[in-house]
């Protein structure tokens, strides 16, 4: 195979573990890492373009495979319009681009709970976002809703500290849907439903990429 990724959210959790998976992976010739400031990382695959993600969706941008891991929390951007801006009207530019640009997959990393009918604000918005990418037309949609997420964060978050305190004590009385995850099986379950030949539409729950 001859595929060319497109990463969105590289320096998060998960983009930057999946950056790693598709650079090492042969299938893949040509890995784009959208950004707003370069990488302080190299590869003779990997083309880093620094964009204005409040004009992507004026663009048409090649790819096979599209990863949008683009995530935030109102703790770090101030306010819901500044949250939804980057959880829903950039995720769903970047699948218009890419679209325009022939992609015929896009893993779209979302959220346990995700509901455009919810009436907590953050489920909403996931919610939301992953129905407006439904109606672009991918040959094959894959939505990935992970619970709490393990691994190594470069910012802190108190609330996630605790959960992840609480998950470790407490762990064994949870169901599996709403256990925390590693990062890590997220990544490689974003890389495997990628490469399935069915097309569609599918949602992948936190528990069943457990296992991966």
């Amino acid at each position: 195979m001859n595929y060319t990724a497109v990463v969105a959210g590289a320096t998060g959790l998960i983009g930057k573990q999946i950056i790693e998976l598709v650079l090492s992976d042969e299938r893949y010739t040509h890995v784009l890492a959208l950004v707003r400031q370069p990488l302080a990382m190299h590869h003779d695959k990997l083309e880093q373009r620094v964009v204005d993600w409040k004009k992507l969706d004026q663009q048409s941008i090649s790819a096979d495979h599209v990863f949008c891991c683009l995530g935030t929390t109102i703790k770090k951007v101030k306010t819901k319009e500044a949250f939804r801006e980057v959880d829903f009207t950039f995720p769903v530019a970047l699948a218009k681009a890419t679209k325009a640009g022939g992609a015929n997959t896009f893993v779209l990393i979302s959220a346990l709970g995700a509901d455009p009918k919810s009436s907590v604000f953050y489920n909403r918005v996931k919610g939301e976002a992953e129905e407006a990418i439904r109606n672009i037309g991918f040959a094959a949609l894959h939505i990935l809703q992970p619970s709490l997420l393990l691994g190594p964060r470069t910012e802190q978050r108190s609330g996630e500290e605790a959960a992840k305190w609480f998950f470790g004590a407490f762990g064994f009385l949870i169901p599996q849907k709403f256990k925390a995850i590693d990062s890590a099986k997220v990544a490689r379950a974003a890389l495997i439903y990628a490469n399935e030949s069915d097309h569609g539409v599918f949602t992948h729950s936190s528990a069943s990429m457990q296992h991966f």
